[in-house]
């Protein structure tokens, strides 16, 4: 699974605060104290809009704030809720309601957007969903603080309800058409209430360019298929491959790869009946060779590739053996072990077998093989023994570690994965002229004050994230879960599990947790969609076959890996026409491919405003756009 490359420390706090679970922990400032004036949380954003009254606080903001319920209203006034985004792209902005009076039944309406030359953009493009509160009761770290935090980000299935006094945001997300013509379109969304009507003016701006279906910055996130069945109660496969498609839709719709595209159409293997170890008369070792049926995992890998446009997928060996600095098991295949020629000849089969079939459907840049995950010294040499057998039998393979750089691991793994804040760009630099390639994630660390996954941290993180993925010249990025919903050591009843949306906390589960002991790893940590609101807090009598929930961080995730692309846009129009362009024109836009420090000075010194990122990033467009005419 995972945990910070910091074990033994992680490992020693997560028992002290397994100790102090049982203890109220001493807060934080709340995030609403001070009419929500903590840290970047202060009142100095927003637009207040056209239509804002005494009675209705009507008010505008981009997607990179986090909204206290108590903010008040903005003292500046803007005339349009405003949203820029190339071709084939999506962006949000968030619309604030703030009644001085309960305000019942709301719902929420979209226009056409009218655009240059009498072109549009349908209504059906603009999506509105709530902004959804967690109370976050033990902060994630001294960056976090207790409170009422944004985080998921629910459809809007039936009419609302508003309280009087607090801040509702809605998040309004525009997906712009590939064949959108450029420039301004105009239009409103229009609320409705017992009582109360107005119209928000929305405008967007479309970049002249279009992203493309497939990232150049590869993704790959753990998806818990089984942690799904279990919550939306599906038992039918049926059932389970039709929400499953609504989960890797969404998935697609936020540029991210699951680690397995296609859980439920494995790779299905026979071995010969007489190759295993015990049986009369064993076959001899050049003749255990298996026969791999790819016909269900093709489909399911062709959907993956054309339809979602997934970059990634992790290939499992059989025979490797596994395991983390935790605890490991022994390769073993077939009951021979790895010194046995059976064991070898079936090993290097198998692994010739699989490379060639990904080498003729055209996959090989998207497989990886992740099989042992943060090893401590204690298990290089065990871990290289793996990378060996595997860069002898299938050379062309990715191999992957989620380890940093040590001297000890050099020439085992080609794809290295460490996480963040072990990153050593010097002796990545050395790699990388080698041939080797580097990924690198966040999961329960690195804590403040870098960039990480947290609910109780600035909305920018993770979007900043992929501006520092782009600056050290790394290729992807890997969190080790999606939907970690429950623990089962914090929450062992199966029929009555955690429910995120009440609790925020993403609790240890394995490591030798005793179940009913809480550890903390961080609030939101392995989390970026919910269940579906109707399925949350207990098993549902019948299947629930919705997709999931999104979140703000899950948004930022995509916009950071749009602003990664926009950059690898920009690089490529000036590999392409740079040299003919005049020098003081070329050198600005090589200088737009650098990273400024208005959004990242270093690891730990980098914007909470998302002012500085969308201003970077509307330069960047208009330099592609420049190119682009040429």
């Amino acid at each position: 699974m995972k945990m910070t490359a910091v074990r033994t420390a992680l490992v020693a706090l997560a028992l002290a605060a397994a100790a102090a679970a049982q203890t109220v922990p001493v807060p934080n400032p709340s995030f609403e104290e001070g009419d929500g004036a903590v840290g970047p949380h202060a009142a100095g954003y927003g637009q207040a809009l056209p239509m804002s009254s005494d009675a209705v606080g009507l008010w505008w903001c981009p997607s990179g704030w986090k909204v206290s319920r108590l903010r008040g209203l903005p003292v500046d006034v803007g005339q349009a809720i405003r949203i820029a985004a190339a071709q084939n792209e999506v962006d949000a902005a968030q619309l604030i309601l703030r009644p001085e009076q309960p305000l019942r039944g709301l719902t929420v309406q979209a226009t056409d957007l009218k655009g240059p030359d009498g072109a549009a953009i349908a209504a059906s493009a603009v999506e509105v969903l709530k902004v959804r509160y967690v109370l976050v009761t033990r902060p994630t770290d001294a960056a976090g603080c207790t409170g009422w935090w944004p985080d998921p980000l629910p459809p809007l299935a039936a009419p609302v309800d508003l309280e009087a006094g607090k801040n509702q945001p809605l998040w309004v997300r525009v997906a712009v058409p590939k064949t959108a013509r450029p420039g301004t379109y105009r239009g409103a969304i229009r609320l409705k209430a017992d009582g109360y009507a107005a119209e928000a003016p929305l405008e967007v701006r479309v970049f002249g360019f279009a992203l493309p279906d497939r990232m150049t910055c590869q993704s790959a996130f753990g998806l818990r298929e089984n942690t799904i069945w279990q919550y939306q109660n599906l038992k039918d496969d049926a059932d389970r491959r039709a929400v499953l498609a609504k989960y890797h839709a969404n998935f697609a719709a936020h540029h991210i790869s699951p680690y397995d595209p296609a859980p439920m159409d494995p790779i299905r293997v026979t071995w010969p009946t007489s190759a295993r170890r015990g049986v009369k008369e064993p076959l001899p070792p050049e003749k255990i060779v298996p026969e791999i049926d790819f016909t269900a995992w093709d489909a399911a890998m062709t959907q993956a590739v054309d339809r979602y446009h997934f970059n990634s997928v992790m290939v499992h060996v059989p025979g490797m053996g596994g395991g983390s600095f935790h605890s490991r098991s022994e390769p073993d295949l077939l009951g021979w072990s790895e010194d046995t020629p059976q064991y070898k000849a079936g090993f290097a089969a198998y692994c010739r077998l699989l490379q060639e079939h990904l080498r003729e459907k055209g996959w090989l840049d998207e497989a990886y093989v992740y099989w042992f995950d943060e090893p401590d010294p204690k298990d290089y040499a065990f871990v290289m023994n793996g990378f060996r057998k595997l860069k002898e039998a299938a050379p062309d393979v990715r191999r992957m570690l989620t380890e940093q750089i040590e001297p000890d691991l050099v020439g085992g793994p080609n794809l290295w994965c460490p996480v963040s804040h072990n990153y050593d760009h010097a002796r990545a630099e050395e790699r990388r002229a080698r041939g080797d390639r580097f990924w690198w994630y966040v999961c329960c660390g690195p804590k403040t004050p870098h960039a990480g996954l947290f609910i109780d941290h600035p909305a920018t993180e993770l979007r900043v994230w992929l501006w520092q993925t782009w600056q050290r010249k790394i290729e992807g990025v890997l969190i080790w879960s999606a939907n970690y919903w429950t623990s089962t050591a914090a929450y062992p009843d199966r029929d009555h599990p955690q429910n995120p949306y009440e609790d925020p906390m993403g609790w240890v589960s394995g490591y030798s947790t005793d179940t009913g002991v809480r550890r903390p790893w961080g609030n939101g940590d392995g989390r970026f969609v919910y269940p579906p609101e109707s399925c949350a807090d207990a098993r549902p009598p019948g299947p629930v076959l919705e997709g999931p929930v999104d979140s703000i961080r899950w948004e930022m995730l995509r916009d950071g890996l749009e602003d990664y692309e926009y950059l690898a846009i920009l690089r490529h129009l000036l590999d392409e026409k740079g040299g003919r362009l005049p020098a003081d024109e070329r050198a600005r836009c090589e200088a737009l491919l650098e990273v400024p420090e208005a959004i990242s000075a270093d690891m730990t010194h980098f914007t909470a405003d998302p002012a500085p990122i969308e201003a970077r990033r509307a330069e960047v467009a208009e330099a592609i756009e420049a190119l682009g005419r040429k």
